[in-house]
């Protein structure tokens, strides 16, 4: 395994095979762009992956950004739909190099070879073989920043979540750059293109990942990577939106190009429960707007299930996306049920439904709700960030790479499993205790400790809502 190399396959097609006349065209292209100033590196970006006379000048707005950042940015995880070969999940080359005219890009194997380990990613050259949503980029890259390793990934039939997932295990730091490949709406006329487009990107300015693929042909690895987005506070920014019949087409039939910067979100720190002494942020208007969707559609499936009436539910785009929650549910105070799970498998709006009423009538610890406890009870979601590994040699670096009241912890070993959200550091906050406690609930020695034990963590967003009565 990685040992070969993949040699430039659309070189002369969609861009020059002329190693000179390529690299001053991508020069030209960047230098065209009007310079910026920023004070901190863009994090991800969403570029278009047509030929360079199509959209060359769109993508070079985003690339431009790089420029004072070159010694910083050292590996760049490249995103794009697959158009030749049918793959179920993402696909990852096995090779140890990618080539383009310009010279060869090494791939960073090691952090390949620790995604090989999630169920959506396979092994598979074939789906990179031919593939230009990911070389047209590569070319821009090499000029923009010089020397970096590669992390190519191309995405089939795989959910929003599968991405956001993969994304986070190699999300890195200041050195790693996200980049995600991908046109907009396809061979409309000209206005409708403009309409589309611009609806389409009004939607990934606001984080709404329930994009199709008629809006955009890599509209799950944008979704994946707006998921991610959240989760990291990154706010986008539009660089440029313009389709083929403003570059070099005609306007009978045009595809659309965008190119956007996600950026860390500039914003006061988020005030905490009760307080009104820090202003509202889009980013916290927005949690709050979601926390209602949440909060009411968990209310109303058990309601709905006593025959009771049901309230108003508010919208938010990220309900039709797809979403792993925990409902807990409590009386005067006391736990009455909380069920959840792990894995983002169904949209969220059904997920918070299925779990809250589990919680109140199919939690094995408790009898089923009553209907004349409803009106007393408080509801809690916890809306779920993609878990990342948390590598540990012994239970003492477990301990220390813990962190109390951020952290849950998912816990593996040989078939068993058992998680603790981030609430329980509340009843048990110190690590020793919290670990051994986690094990406990697995079915294990609380100083049990195994070289192949696995250690994961998340973080969630947690919405609460006192008893209806209150």
């Amino acid at each position: 395994m990685f040992a070969a190399t993949r040699p430039a396959a659309v070189a002369g097609m969609f861009y020059p095979a002329d190693p000179r006349t390529l690299a001053l065209e991508v020069d030209r292209l960047l230098d065209a762009v009007a310079p910026g100033a920023a004070a901190r590196a863009p994090k991800l970006l969403v570029v278009p992956h047509a030929g360079y006379i199509y959209s060359g000048a769109v993508a070079a707005q985003a690339y431009a950004l790089l420029a004072p950042w070159r010694e910083q940015i050292r590996r760049v995880v490249l995103l794009g739909p697959t158009h030749r070969v049918a793959v179920r999940g993402i696909a990852m080359p096995t090779v140890s190099a990618f080539d383009t005219p310009i010279g060869r890009i090494a791939l960073d194997t090691a952090a390949l070879a620790r995604l090989s380990e999630l169920r959506q990613v396979t092994p598979d050259d074939d789906a990179h073989a031919q593939e230009h949503s990911l070389e047209v980029q590569l070319p821009f890259l090499q000029r923009a920043l010089g020397v970096f390793t590669l992390v190519p990934l191309a995405v089939g039939d795989a959910s929003a979540a599968e991405v956001a997932q993969v994304l986070e295990r190699v999300w890195g730091g200041d050195e790693t750059l996200v980049v995600i490949s991908t046109d907009l709406s396809h061979y409309l006329p000209y206005a409708e293109a403009r309409a589309r487009d611009r609806a389409t990107v009004e939607r990934i300015l606001r984080l709404d990942p329930a994009l199709d693929h008629r809006e955009a042909c890599g509209a799950t690895p944008l979704a994946g990577a707006m998921l991610a987005a959240r989760a990291h506070g990154l706010a986008p920014r539009l660089l440029d939106l313009r389709n083929s019949g403003d570059t070099a087409g005609d306007r009978s039939r045009v595809v659309g190009y965008c190119a956007l910067a996600f950026e860390p979100r500039e914003q006061a720190r988020r005030p905490t429960e009760g307080s009104s002494h820090e202003p509202k942020t889009e980013a916290t208007e927005h949690d709050a707007t979601l926390g209602a969707a949440l909060i009411s559609r968990a209310r109303n499936a058990i309601a709905d299930a006593f025959g009771l009436p049901t309230d108003a539910e508010p919208g938010h785009p990220a309900l039709a996306a797809p979403g792993a929650t925990f409902v807990t549910l409590r009386l005067w105070g006391e736990l009455r049920g909380c069920v959840g799970t792990l894995s983002a498998d169904r949209p969220l709006a059904d997920d918070v439904r299925v779990h809250a009423l589990a919680a109140a009538f199919r939690d094995s610890r408790f009898e089923p709700l009553m209907v004349e406890e409803f009106e007393e009870l408080e509801v809690e979601v916890s809306l779920l960030e993609p878990a990342q590994p948390l590598h540990a040699g012994s239970e003492a670096d477990a301990h220390a790479a813990l962190r109390p009241g951020v952290d849950g912890v998912v816990l593996e070993w040989r078939g068993r499993r058992a998680t603790f959200l981030p609430q329980v550091w509340e009843q048990l906050p110190q690590p020793p205790e919290f670990l051994a406690a986690l094990k406990h609930k697995a079915g294990l020695p609380a100083d049990f400790w195994a070289e192949d034990l696995r250690l994961s963590r998340y973080r969630v967003r947690k919405f609460a809502q006192a008893r209806a009565s209150s």
